[in-house]
């Protein structure tokens, strides 16, 4: 017996995954949850062996909410939008239910993902050559979702200050408040818009709408002083990029 829930703002979608779901009964329902908030909760208090999942939904996208997962289970992405399937696979979906989709279509993946269950398999070349695609291509972001200790934060980028290396972290600041996430600063560079965010050093990625001037420090470095008062040390490069952008 395997369990699951469903997270999706659609009543109509989480009924029809429902009903389909009658026809296997080895596969116990925990429940549904109409967003990211409670679904999230839900799979940290049930730990359920399968998640059907939306993508676009208010407060948090199906992605945000894996990315506060520290190991989620088979998701089975279940959504109106095609654009999101290298995405979806990058988030180890096991399959993509692209709606409407008929019961056969949704026998097809429950087939998959009991076959994942049952063989424990981690490693999916196919996924792996979807990821690479996705880095060279990304989505730039326009939010951030961070799990602080006592509630989920979803900071939209344009409040972000700066980005600050920190270990296989990093920290996100917005104005006096900064936020722990799991992420690298590869990552974070590759995923913002180059036209708003630039890395000035390995340790720090601005955003250009925050920068209040540079400032002289020694011979050949300088500092960017952010409007909130901080100041962030340029690398020469950084600084040359910087200089571009904004046309110095």
């Amino acid at each position: 017996m395997n369990t699951a829930i469903i997270i999706d703002d659609e009543q109509p979608a989480r009924d029809l995954i429902k009903h389909y779901l009658k026809n296997f009964p080895e596969i116990e329902l925990l429940g549904d949850y109409p967003d990211g908030f409670s679904g999230l909760k839900a799979i940290q208090e049930m730990k359920p062996d399968i998640i059907f999942l939306d993508i676009q939904m208010p407060k948090l996208t199906g992605f945000e909410l894996l990315e506060l997962l520290e190991d989620p289970p088979p998701i089975i992405f279940s959504t109106a939008y095609d654009q999101y399937a290298i995405k979806a696979f990058e988030m180890t979906a096991v399959d993509y239910l692209l709606k409407p989709y008929s019961a056969e279509r949704f026998a097809q993946a429950i087939k998959k993902v009991q076959q994942q269950i049952l063989s424990r398999k981690t490693e999916k070349p196919h996924v792996n050559n979807l990821v690479a695609t996705l880095e060279t291509n990304p989505e730039f972001l326009q939010r951030i979702a961070v799990k602080t200790r006592h509630k989920i934060e979803v900071i939209p980028v344009t409040n972000i200050s700066h980005i600050e290396a920190d270990d296989d972290y990093v920290t996100i600041h917005t104005g006096n408040e900064k936020f722990l996430k799991e992420k690298t600063m590869k990552y974070m560079e590759s995923h913002l818009d180059p036209a708003q965010f630039v890395r000035i050093h390995r340790s720090y990625i601005v955003n250009v709408n925050q920068i209040a001037r540079l400032e002289l420090y020694q011979k050949e470095t300088y500092h960017v002083l952010l409007k909130n008062g901080t100041s962030i040390r340029a690398s020469s490069t950084g600084y040359k990029e910087l200089k571009q952008l904004l046309n110095l």
